[in-house]
């Protein structure tokens, strides 16, 4: 196909861009419809209790001031016709609890009423009945012999492995060895706008829901599997969604099934929505890990030897973790050669809020201890940041810790030199150690990743695109993979734009629809691109093969001397427009051939041995540098972020400005993770829950970003295209802390960098403290300082 139409790479205008900012764009809670009821669910009061009984009988007798304006049902798990239970791994999440509440997000009553103000003065009607239990706050504890078991006989349910080489030997053979602990925190997702569903009873039977879904098709096996219906029977449509970022999958499947509950129930439309505090309190988290590294090198700085426990508090329920955890144990000793590693990762149940996917998908925790250890490295060793990463950094052949060979274009070299260019990082770092009078002190870090590209060996990973050309020229494009906001419609729409020669003005993109559209499997793992808009081009080049075929019935010339170009039929050898792309898709039409194209792709082929901890863990990895330059006032602690880089290979950019947009957020929400943001509980109660305590960045935060985008174009993704969401978002924190270390000399371990951590870290360091009395004194000052805010 020729590409005279070069609109891959063009900054095009986003095509869900006029609806939002016309405020025309539909969601979630602007669905009303005649006649619909109000839902709300009774919570519990407790993070671990028994339910001894449960009184609903002054909710059900409420009236409102009409008699019409009354409670019109009131649900428990008892009155669930079939599964109680739910998730994607492991099914043991409750969609009502019964007997035994595990923290303080779970539901126990639903109840619809004609208004929102009765059902939720119905709500606190309701009467409980509990016998506490022992409250387990802390993965490590929960681990222990002895702790009581929030499921079954025993708190561990995730133990992932990669075992290579010999790491004793490797050790043995060392002349550094560096141990370090790490900590992160819980992050909460901060989307803008709270859940929200509308269920309706179908009119053939079953139910139909709309709402803000980011994973309409494993929530829609949810609600089969509680209503006993077939698939066929349960619709969700996706409504324009506020944000996610891996934020509204469990939580809305939850919601899903209470709202469908209710429809049923009362053969009525029921309207759910949170308020952002319901959302904070029953929503699930980032994982905090708590992460031991220990390092072998050699004096030249080569690395002997990697070995990484990392714990993952994975709250009441199981949700993502064996797939967040999977990924981390797979990326835990990052992009650097080792031929000795063991690396466990482990997740333990506790009371906290059930934590699962995120943007960067376990991640940014790892890659927090990978790249301060690599400074503690250079330290050592005597060498630069730069000079470290770039000794032992994969090259194109290298063999990861699963035992893969990179046979693809390995830029991790190339994104590291680059960002170290763009901001003088040899010489800013050398000049930065020293010593600095000013109160306030510069510093510059250094940070660097890879990233498997999907969702690799975890399961199944193929989707389907539809692409439909109506007679009068105009397209329709639908497919399985949902935009949140990641702006997947517009990259598609420009993939399908590009393969049939036409302007996107013409094309329609309709919201996913589990009615309209295969089972994509979910939208994660930064898979909108290379998944969707590799089955949007393969759907656009079976409609083009057509177009062309008629084409040349009607011009009399070959098909392989045209082509689709700027909305016209064209001649190649002459470059002649023979028809307009209407005209021949009339002519399509008249000729009785459909113009439909069902695009469907499945990834290519990866494997893992679970036992061995060994494998082909994805198809094809990402690579990405991260340079964070910092102010640090030593008398207050504070941090501020003065200039940033980030540069990533992204195969190929399908819209630059969206590629460019993806980095700066992922700058902003990771800065927010290494400086800012906490989710505090306190024996499994929530100590924040609105934004007036939980703190995010602002636009006041956020530094100059200076993007670079790196193309080496990969034949696993569409025109070469890997992915960028979620890396972008992977490096920010390690950079930032780097950079404090630069700056002060104190090596944070624990994040966020508060200002009670960077400042009493600088204070240690100056007065020369060393060993356990600096640690326990951190670790006095972290607590003190979060019970101050």
């Amino acid at each position: 196909m020729a590409d005279t139409f070069k609109i891959i790479g063009e900054a095009k205008r986003r095509v869900d861009g006029r609806g939002k900012v016309t405020g025309k764009a539909k969601f979630a809670e602007d669905y009303n419809v005649a006649h619909q009821l109000w839902g709300t669910v009774v919570r519990s009061s407790h993070p671990h209790a028994l339910i001894k009984r449960i009184d609903v009988s002054r909710a059900v007798a409420l009236d409102g001031v009409d008699a019409l304006d009354g409670v019109e049902a009131v649900l428990t798990a008892k009155d669930i016709p079939g599964s109680k239970v739910f998730g994607i791994v492991v099914k043991n999440q409750q969609i009502l609890a019964e007997d035994r509440v595990r923290y303080l997000g779970d539901g126990i009553v639903l109840i619809a009423a004609r208004t929102r103000t009765i059902a939720e003065t119905a709500r606190e009607l309701v009467a409980i009945e509990y016998e506490l239990l022992p409250v387990v706050s802390d993965p490590e504890e929960a681990l222990k012999p002895g702790a009581p078991a929030i499921h079954g006989t025993t708190n561990e349910f995730v133990h992932h492995h990669v075992q290579r080489g010999n790491p004793a030997k490797g050790f043995a053979e060392a002349d550094v060895i560096i141990e370090k602990k790490f900590r992160t925190q819980f992050i909460e997702h901060s989307y803008i706008e709270p859940e929200a569903v509308l269920a309706e009873p179908a009119e053939q039977g079953g139910v139909k829901i709309t709402g803000s879904v980011q994973n309409l098709f494993s929530s829609r096996r949810s609600v089969a599997a509680a209503l006993n219906l077939d698939l066929s029977h349960v619709q969700i449509v996706q409504s324009t969604l506020g944000g996610s970022f891996g934020g509204k999958d469990e939580v809305m499947t939850s919601l899903c099934c209470r709202a469908a509950l209710l429809a049923m129930k009362t053969g009525r439309p029921v309207k759910m929505v949170n308020t952002r505090e319901e959302s904070m309190l029953e929503s699930y988290k980032r994982h905090p890990y708590v992460l031991y590294y220990k390092w072998g090198a050699k004096r030249d700085g080569s690395i002997t030897a990697m070995e990484a426990k990392c714990i993952a508090d994975g709250g009441a329920y199981a949700s993502m973790s064996p797939f967040v955890t999977w990924r981390s144990v797979v990326q835990a000793t990052g992009p650097y050669e080792c031929a000795n590693v063991r690396t466990d990762v482990y997740a333990a149940y506790t009371n906290n809020n059930y934590t699962g996917a995120m943007r960067g998908f376990g991640s940014p925790q790892v890659n927090f201890a990978i790249e301060s250890m690599m400074d503690e490295l250079a330290e050592r060793v005597g060498m630069t940041p730069l000079e470290i990463r770039l000794k032992n950094g994969f090259e194109t052949g290298s063999v990861t810790a699963t035992g893969q060979r990179l046979t693809h274009v390995v830029s991790l070299k190339e994104v590291l030199t680059k960002t170290a260019s763009a901001v003088d990082f040899e010489t800013k770092w050398r000049k930065f150690r020293g010593e600095q009078s000013s109160e306030v002190k510069r510093g510059i870090g250094l940070a660097c990743s890879y990233r498997g590209v999907s969702l690799g060996a975890e399961g199944v990973d193929a989707a389907e695109t539809i692409v439909s050309v109506q007679t009068d020229g105009s397209v329709i494009v639908s497919s399985g993979i949902t935009d949140m906001g990641q702006g997947a419609q517009t990259q598609m729409s420009q993939i399908v734009s590009e393969v049939l020669g036409i302007s996107m003005e013409r094309i329609q993109f309709l919201n996913t629809n589990t009615n309209r559209v295969a089972d994509s499997g979910p939208t994660v793992a930064s898979r909108g691109t290379v998944m969707g808009g590799s089955a949007a081009k393969n759907a656009a080049e079976s409609v083009r093969t057509t177009l062309l075929e008629i084409g040349a019935q009607m011009m009399s010339v070959a098909s392989d001397d045209l082509d689709l170009v700027s909305d016209y039929l064209v001649r190649r050898s002459s470059g002649e427009r023979l028809a307009s792309f209407a005209e021949l898709t009339a002519a399509c039409f008249n000729a009785g051939k459909p113009m439909i194209g069902l695009g469907w792709h499945k990834s290519p082929k990866t494997s893992w041995d679970e036992h061995a901890g060994q494998g082909e863990a994805y198809f094809t990895f990402v690579y990405g540098a991260n340079a964070a330059e910092v102010e640090v006032d030593t008398g207050t602690g504070k941090v501020s972020v003065v200039d940033f880089v980030s540069c990533h290979d992204v195969g190929r950019a399908i819209n630059r400005a969206m590629v460019q947009g993806q980095m700066y957020g992922g700058v902003a929400m990771g800065l927010g993770y290494g400086l800012l943001e906490e989710f505090d509980f306190e024996d499994g109660v929530p100590k924040q829950l609105n934004f007036d305590e939980y703190l995010i960045p602002t636009a006041v935060d956020v530094p100059r970003i200076k993007a670079i985008i790196v193309e080496n174009p990969d034949p696993a993704g569409p025109f070469g295209a890997k992915s960028v969401g979620e890396p972008t978002n992977e490096l920010a924190a390690p950079a930032i802390v780097n950079a404090i270390y630069n700056a002060t000399g104190k090596r944070i371990t624990e994040i966020p960098a508060t200002l009670e951590r960077v400042l009493l870290g600088h204070k240690l360091t100056r007065q020369g403290k060393r060993g356990s009395e600096q640690k326990e004194a951190i670790g006095d000052s972290c607590k003190v300082g979060r019970e101050s805010r």
